[in-house]
């Protein structure tokens, strides 16, 4: 597709020298047992992912399924669906849509449908307090299409939805829905912009959620990406029809090319790649979605260069640091992770920090400290579900006000959502972050066989 100048040059990004600037880089190695994905800000690594083979069982977030309907829990307002994997996954009567008469336009945090002719509930487990009860809407051996929204994790399978979302590079599309949505993360003018574009773009019968990636995109772009993603509809919808359940009707394409098309924006100044079938396919398909940003993939020839592409970007020695318990700051205080069952718990210490002027002023600067890096931490860990922050207590609201300002700003820039409550008098903070993956930590370990992962030996001869 041809673009004008100014508009070539808009998504191409900005240029000094004839190179490409942006804050981000992204790197991709390619090992026997799995790919690893690297995206560092500046030489700071924020975010690492690790695809292996085998997780085609348990990384299943956004496949679409032919699922049956094997049990119904009306007091749990939940029933379990199979849906081919060796753990029956769970649909709650929160993510079971039923169409309204209502439907309206919305502004979304990034990328998923939040709004329209389809509710679903929120709340931990999609609790729902009106409607049908789940027992009166689903039965015993019935076949449904169902999408994943959360991967299974240890012995718990996988949590599903009946809305079903496509996603595209630029759009997100909702069959049997009509609910319109833009990113907020897109400037208000922008937003104004691709609302009037997407009110002559919309097919009848779908829903469309415009993405952080359309900013300054074209009609025709847009236009493009919707026609590709009905037709892909029009795909799982036939294979739905002729085959039986359980079934797996649609997979998300590997890791690497996920992230890509998820993240990949001018702000990125290249995408680095130490393996060429894999640079080859990813060229190519940015190529065909957005040709202007394709000379930024570039390909690392590990036979040329004299050091690995993660030992040349400082990546290994990083992810053993996201792996410790204990985080420096750099005034000289401290964080303490911990990981439980149920929740996280971030504990905030002084530490070395003695600062310069008063008490009240070094805890207030070591408390800001944190807040930036605790939001760091938890996007580079992967950390999700119930958090609990110990920040050092502090006396002044509007130290504590000022505090929860800087926190919820750093985690703004965290494409995985996050609500916090109030910082209570006690310095306590509390948060959810949305789970989808097991998390760094499991994602490159294993638990010791030694304690369980208790972090401790018994000693044995005091029990003989």
């Amino acid at each position: 597709m041809q673009l004008d100048d100014e508009q070539l040059s808009e998504r191409r990004g900005k240029y000094r020298n004839g190179k490409p600037l942006g804050k981000y880089r992204m790197c991709v190695h390619v090992a026997d047992a799995a790919t690893h994905i690297a995206v560092l800000e500046g030489r700071s690594l924020i975010e690492y992912h690790v695809s292996r083979p085998s997780d085609d069982v348990s990384e299943i977030y956004g496949n679409l399924y032919l699922g049956r309907v094997r049990r119904v829990l009306p007091g749990m307002e939940a029933a379990f669906v199979d849906i081919g994997t060796p753990k029956q996954a769970v649909l709650y009567r929160g993510d079971l849509t039923i169409a309204t008469e209502s439907a309206g336009a919305a502004d979304s945090d990034e990328d998923a449908p939040d709004s329209g002719e389809r509710k679903r509930a929120g709340g931990r487990r999609g609790r729902r307090t009106d409607g049908p009860a789940i027992g009166a809407l689903l039965r015993n051996g019935q076949s449904i299409m169902c999408q994943v929204i959360k991967n299974p994790i240890g012995h718990k399978g996988g949590r599903l939805t009946t809305e079903v979302s496509l996603p595209g590079r630029f759009v997100v599309l909702i069959p049997d829905s009509s609910a319109v949505g833009i990113s907020r993360r897109l400037p208000s003018r922008e937003r104004r912009r691709l609302r009037t574009l997407l009110a002559k773009e919309i097919p009848e019968g779908f829903g469309v959620i415009l993405r952080t990636a359309a900013e300054n995109v074209t009609p025709t772009e847009i236009r493009r990406d919707i026609e590709r993603l009905t037709r892909q509809w029009a795909q799982i919808s036939e294979l739905a029809a002729r085959t039986d359940a359980p079934a797996l009707l649609f997979r998300e394409p590997e890791l690497a090319v996920r992230i890509i098309r998820e993240q990949f924006t001018s702000d990125f100044r290249e995408v680095v790649i130490d393996d060429p079938t894999l640079f080859e396919q990813v060229k190519g398909y940015m190529e065909a979605i957005a040709a202007p940003l394709a000379d930024r993939i570039h390909l690392y020839d590990a036979t040329e260069e004299k050091l690995p592409l993660f030992e040349r970007v400082h990546v290994a020695e990083q992810v053993r640091k996201a792996t410790d318990r204990k985080v420096w700051l750099p005034s000289g205080g401290s964080l303490i992770i911990e990981h439980t069952e149920a929740l996280t718990v971030v504990d905030v210490n002084t530490g070395r920090n003695v600062g310069k002027s008063s008490l009240n002023e070094t805890l207030f600067q070591n408390n800001l400290e944190a807040a930036t890096e605790i939001a760091k931490q938890l996007r580079l860990r992967d950390i999700g579900g119930i958090i609990v922050v110990d920040f050092v207590d502090m006396d002044d609201k509007r130290q504590r006000d000022q505090l929860m300002e800087t926190l919820n700003e750093a985690l703004a820039r965290d494409k995985t959502r996050t609500a916090t409550e109030p910082i209570s008098d006690m310095g306590i903070v509390q948060m959810t972050r949305m789970r989808t993956g097991e998390g760094l930590i499991e994602s490159v370990s294993d638990r010791c066989d030694a304690c369980d992962g208790r972090g401790v030996l018994l000693h044995e001869s005091l029990f003989a």
